[in-house]
């Protein structure tokens, strides 16, 4: 298949997306407009043949400071059919494109999971104190096309970002949490929950938590919780403008897209989460909890409401977002994958992300650049 590039309009871009089963919500027109700060770029590639467009990118563009060149990147993207045999057809072009705007490096994230570990290796790796990191177990699915992929991208002179594999900040999460939902019951989906989580569901109910969705005006409720949070787990929160920026952007786009949660308790709020939802595919995106009321369980009550909605969504995967590959009881992030697996679900390990230097010299000033931030 021959392939053209060039810039399409949102609608174009918003359009494609729609047409398939999922996509990352990074890639979605809006995510430009709430990542306000980059200047954005809706890219699209055409079937020469049928004049179709089979692909499509949203890149975001930061200029360095002082020179007119910028940094272009595709969050979790392009989505592109990744196993296509003549790849390099459609990244080189893409970085013709990039460099003819100003890019001196390009950072992607493919959309592209290379291995599967089910909940029940996982905790056999935690208990064996052999067992460090993820990698440590053998995975239980593995995606051959993804090896290819990788080989394919470093033969094109591409290089893996150094991640580290915690993926927390603005560098996407190379390992994730997810429940998969398709061709299964939500009988069976909670049968697959560990003792703790059902057991946890059951106090929460009996305490008589209810779970309920809020809208705009909430944020700020929203807020207060997140900024105990942060407090409590040492990280530096997002000004409520972002999250107001976020539902705005968003559902202008899809009314659908985000939701906002709250766990309350005698008509207190007591944990909170934002839902982004991009057909078939449904994420946990942000939480929040208070120090006080943890009793009652109101983050097991309000993931099961999330996840059951997800469901009657017709949703094919519930998405916790970001787990570190740390299976050392030690390690201050080891109590996130700990409670993510109790969902029973399976962690997956994409190709994480890649970077093309287009300027050698501008791309390590770079590098020296945000390793003093």
């Amino acid at each position: 298949m021959s392939l053209t590039l060039r810039t399409i309009s949102r609608e174009q871009h918003l359009a494609y997306i729609q047409s398939l089963p999922s996509a990352s919500h990074m890639q979605v027109p809006a995510w430009a407009d709430v990542k306000a700060e980059w200047r954005s770029e809706n890219l699209g590639w055409f079937d020469d043949r049928t004049g179709e467009l089979v692909g499509a990118g949203l890149v975001l563009y930061r200029q360095l400071p002082k020179i007119k060149r910028y940094l272009a990147y595709l969050p979790e993207g392009p989505v592109i059919n990744w196993f296509a045999p003549n790849l390099q057809d459609w990244i080189e072009p893409m970085l013709a494109h990039l460099k003819q705007q100003g890019a001196f490096s390009v950072k992607m994230g493919p959309p592209v999971v290379i291995r599967r570990w089910d909940a029940t290796s996982i905790k056999q790796g935690i208990q064996n104190p052999d067992v460090k990191r993820l990698r440590d177990i053998e995975a239980d699915h593995i995606e051959p096309r993804a090896f290819e992929v990788a080989d394919k991208l470093r033969r094109m002179g591409w290089q893996q970002g150094e991640d580290g594999g915690a993926g927390f900040g603005d560098v996407q999460p190379r390992y994730v949490f997810q429940v998969p939902l398709a061709n299964r019951s939500l009988e069976e989906v909670h049968k697959n929950f560990n003792q703790l989580w059902r057991r946890n569901i059951k106090k929460a109910e009996k305490a008589g938590v209810e779970v309920v969705q809020g809208g705009y005006q909430d944020l700020e409720e929203w807020q207060r919780l997140y900024e105990i949070t942060a407090v409590r787990d040492h990280f530096r929160p997002r000004p409520l403008s972002y999250f107001q920026r976020m539902w705005t952007a968003l559902n202008t786009e899809d009314p659908n897209r985000m939701r906002l949660y709250f766990a309350r308790h005698n008509g207190v709020n007591l944990s909170a989460a934002t839902m982004l939802i991009v057909g078939g595919h449904v994420w946990y995106s942000y939480g929040a909890s208070d120090n006080i009321g943890r009793e009652v369980r109101p983050s097991n009550a309000m993931q099961w409401r999330m996840l059951r909605d997800a469901y009657a969504l017709g949703a094919t995967v519930y998405d916790l977002r970001g787990i570190s590959d740390s299976l050392d009881e030690t390690d201050h992030l080891f109590g996130l994958i700990q409670f993510k697996v109790g969902t029973g679900g399976q962690a997956a390990e994409y190709l994480g992300e890649w970077d093309f230097p287009l300027n050698k010299l501008l791309h390590k000033a770079l590098d020296i650049y945000m390793s003093r931030r």
